[in-house]
């Protein structure tokens, strides 16, 4: 009698046919036989690049029976088509196609800056058309009671601050304490320039230099990258790498978020 041998062969190396799944934007995947797991976020030339919810993107080839969808071995093709409208917006929600722009509200959000403004402009742009929220920037905080003050914030009128460097025992951090308003809200992230709300990845370099006190922190970075000290030209540089939310830390993302639905509570 023959004596039954159990097939130890990995599930995902077995030949026999499994599904095919289109590898179409945000689906979320494991790679059989690895304990990565990620969202689709491009398929091109033989290849399915996956993002884990931590940043990290990898490519992988698109191998039969290469990935696990649901617990179940699938193997991943090509979209067969490209979709009609975008999914999401750069800031990651869902995107509505034909949507007008709301009239602005009374509430506003304000941040220190040009930059600033460009950026958040580049991620939640779309967002903010539709909610009808108005980003302003200022010259820095150091007049935030007296802008409150003419602003008149109310219910119906919130105020969103966003500041730099927002760190215990800072001036910011003095500065956003005066004001108690309770429809104010001032939050603020610990970079020392919005610049630093990039990541590094998204711009090709290890990290972002560190510039020593006293030296304009801009100029320093120009310097230390070898990039020519146009402090301008630099941010554009920069600014043009970003293209969703994937490409800013996450300390700037909640932040940002945060004032959002601040402003557009009921």
């Amino acid at each position: 009698m023959r004596e039954y041998s159990p097939d130890l062969t990995p599930q995902w190396k077995r030949a026999e046919a499994v599904p095919e799944v289109a590898a179409d934007p945000d689906l979320v995947v494991e790679v059989a036989g690895t304990d990565f797991c990620g969202a689709v976020v491009a398929c091109e030339a033989g290849t399915v690049t996956l993002e884990d919810r931590f940043g990290k993107r990898r490519v992988f080839p698109l191998e039969p029976r290469g990935f696990v969808l649901d617990g179940a071995v699938v193997t991943l093709t090509r979209p067969s088509r490209a979709p009609a409208a975008p999914a999401r917006t750069a800031s990651g929600s869902l995107a509505v196609p034909g949507a007008r722009a709301r009239v602005a509200r009374a509430g506003r959000i304000y941040v220190e800056g040009r930059h600033d403004a460009e950026l958040v402009e580049r991620v939640w742009g779309d967002d903010l058309r539709i909610e009808g929220v108005v980003v302003e920037y200022l010259e820095g905080v150091d007049d935030l009671v007296a802008v409150v003050e003419e602003f008149a914030p109310g219910p119906d009128a919130r105020l969103g601050v966003l500041v730099d460097h927002l760190v215990p025992g800072s001036k910011e951090s003095r500065i956003a304490a005066s004001v108690t308003s309770p429809d104010v809200l001032v939050v603020g992230h610990p970079y020392v320039d919005v610049w630093q709300a990039v990541k590094p990845s998204a711009l090709g370099i290890r990290a972002w230099p560190e510039v020593p006190r006293g030296q304009d922190w801009k100029t320093g970075v120009c310097r230390a990258l070898g990039w020519p000290e146009n402090t301008g030209a630099a941010w554009q540089h920069v600014l043009s790498r970003v293209t969703s939310y994937r490409d800013l830390e996450p300390t700037l993302l909640g932040r940002v978020e945060e004032l959002i639905d601040f402003v557009t509570a009921p």
